[in-house]
């Protein structure tokens, strides 16, 4: 079934757009919250006559997809993750993990607007842009860091294993040098 955006709506369209639902849809959620009308000829007239007021809308809310853009451009986000021993996380950094941390520097956006290419599942920083409107993305940092207390612990698992592997070559060096010995000390016994 086919019908005409009134309103925008999460994860279908925006204002004006004709898209394709289920009669179940538009029948039990978009009609009757207004967000679409049939699309049939009346409509499309109905809709050619308001575009006016249809085009003022639409640049209400690029309007406002504008100012968000000016308060998300070169924002640095900085996410602290558990990390393993590798220096891989636990799990990736999802897209309602960077609009979690957005929220708290005051900006809110809709999760399915985060666009990170691939999947970040080691440290460091990486650019994620937001497709705000039509023509409107903005772009900005996200700095995945390691927890402080995991770092040190991680700093002592190291050294940890450093100490093990210097013992365990000591260790051989020694065995070798005594094998050595004592090849040399049968060798001069005969």
């Amino acid at each position: 079934m086919k019908v005409i955006l009134i309103e925008k709506v999460k994860a279908l369209g925006t204002i004006g757009d004709i898209v394709n639902v289920s009669a179940g849809f538009a029948r039990n959620y978009l009609y009757p919250n207004k967000f679409a009308i049939l699309a049939d000829q009346k409509n499309s007239n109905v809709l050619k006559d308001k575009q006016k007021a249809l085009a003022k809308k639409i640049g209400a809310e690029k309007a406002v997809a504008e100012t968000l853009k000016k308060k998300i451009e070169g924002i640095t986000i900085e996410l602290i993750k558990k990390v393993g021993a590798n220096g891989r996380l636990f799990g990736a950094v999802t897209s309602q993990d960077i609009v979690k941390e957005l929220e708290k520097q005051g900006v809110s956006l809709e999760r399915r607007l985060i666009n990170v290419e691939g999947t970040i599942k080691s440290l460091g920083t990486y650019d994620v842009k937001a497709k705000l409107f039509e023509g409107v993305v903005a772009t900005f940092k996200l700095k995945v860091a390691i927890d402080a207390a995991m770092a040190e612990e991680l700093k002592k698992q190291q050294a940890e294993a450093q100490k093990r592997n210097a013992d365990k070559k000591a260790k051989a060096e020694a065995l070798k040098a005594a094998a050595a010995a004592e090849a040399e000390a049968a060798a001069n016994a005969e």
